[in-house]
């Protein structure tokens, strides 16, 4: 690596990492105060919110590499055009290709960082966090078992408990239940605990009885019981009977697209097949997405205004970058077959940003003065 790739290098880097920062800030908030108030609403401890604006953090960080390495790009090449740093570099006899070599090495190194986070770091982050969120759903004493007061834990549901010991015991409960229309139940214990169920928790009642009115003849029966189990599916959600989230599958999963894999996530072959080739294929914008823009800047020359038309032209074809990307994920959903498609956004890329740096490398004409 030359001395000018270095340096180029060096600078796209230090630009990079202060807008991935940045950006990545920006994002990660605005999900914290969503965060914050569905866990510390649930119950749960600063702790928890911590540890899953961690696990979050991946993701986040997958998301903005692009636009970063954008950014830095354009920031540093109209920056070295206003010195006229570039402009003797290509007064010693380098091209527009020679030029963009260190941005295509700088674009190489963000596209191996985002391959690293979309095939390794997210999927695992993402099983974590759906392992942590099934755990708090069936958490149902931080949802709303508190003592001394009426609960209603779901419509037609009323919850009472006297005392709730510190090994867990709920003492003295009274759990009325009206959710059916021609029956009322109301269950009643001395002592009661609660255990972990296949999709959710279940309540065991000790020394107690259940009171059953029917609507219809207004008839009352009473059972009376040593010990009792109440399935607590009706009052705490599944959270998707177990189903794991895509994001969560390994890619060779997702490219395999197996039957036990979409009975597991109870996706469909295309999605599956999206989700997998998408995880390839982003990582290529990120050595697009630097290229146009550096492409675009290439075309302009030295002015004291700035290349301010030449960066709207490079934001203008990353937007259409984008467009074609979001077109070929849905045409991939919609079809399984329809999957190279993905591809196609960052080999346009690629061939606009060539396309560019030849028409920036060509003579100009001057202007015909009279």
């Amino acid at each position: 690596m030359s001395r000018f790739d270095r340096y180029l290098l060096s600078q796209l880097l230090a630009l990079f990492g202060f807008f991935a920062l940045v950006l990545v800030a920006v994002y990660w908030v605005n999900r914290a105060v969503g965060l914050f108030d569905q866990l510390i609403g649930d119950g749960q401890s600063a702790l928890v919110f911590l540890e899953f604006s961690i696990l979050t953090l991946p993701n986040a960080i997958r998301l903005v590499l692009p636009v970063a390495a954008f950014a830095a790009t354009v920031y540093v090449t109209n920056r070295l055009m206003q010195e006229s740093e570039l402009v003797v570099m290509q007064a010693t006899g380098f091209s527009a290709f020679r030029l963009a070599r260190p941005v295509l090495y700088f674009g190489l190194t963000v596209m191996v960082m985002q391959l690293v986070l979309t095939n390794v770091l997210v999927p695992a982050s993402q099983r974590i966090l759906s392992e942590r969120s099934a755990e708090i759903s069936r958490n149902v004493t931080a949802r709303f078992l508190n003592a001394g007061q009426f609960m209603h834990p779901a419509a037609g549901v009323t919850l009472y408990i006297r005392e709730i010991s510190p090994n867990g015991e709920l003492l003295d409960l009274f759990l009325a239940d009206e959710r059916a229309p021609g029956e009322r139940a109301i269950h009643s214990a001395r002592k009661a605990f609660l255990v972990r169920g296949e999709t959710a928790p279940k309540l065991v009642m000790v020394n107690g009885s259940t009171q059953t009115l029917s609507r219809e003849g207004d008839r009352l029966s009473v059972t009376r019981f040593a010990d009792f189990t109440l399935d607590l599916a009706g009052l705490v959600p599944a959270g998707g009977a177990g189903r794991i989230a895509l994001n969560a599958v390994p890619t060779r999963l997702l490219l395999e697209a197996g039957p036990e894999t979409q009975a597991a996530t109870g996706a469909s072959l295309a999605q599956l097949l999206e989700e997998g080739h998408s995880r390839l294929a982003a990582p290529l914008l990120a050595v697009a997405a630097p290229l146009i823009g550096f492409a675009a800047l290439m075309l302009g020359s030295f002015s004291r205004f700035g290349l301010w038309r030449q960066m709207a032209l490079a934001v203008g074809l990353l937007i259409a970058l984008q467009l074609v990307w979001t077109w070929a994920g849905s045409a991939a959903i919609a079809q399984a077959s329809a999957w190279p498609a993905l591809y196609l956004a960052p080999v346009a890329g690629l061939a606009t940003a060539a396309g560019l740096l030849w028409q920036a490398q060509r003579p100009r004409r001057q202007r015909a003065t009279a």
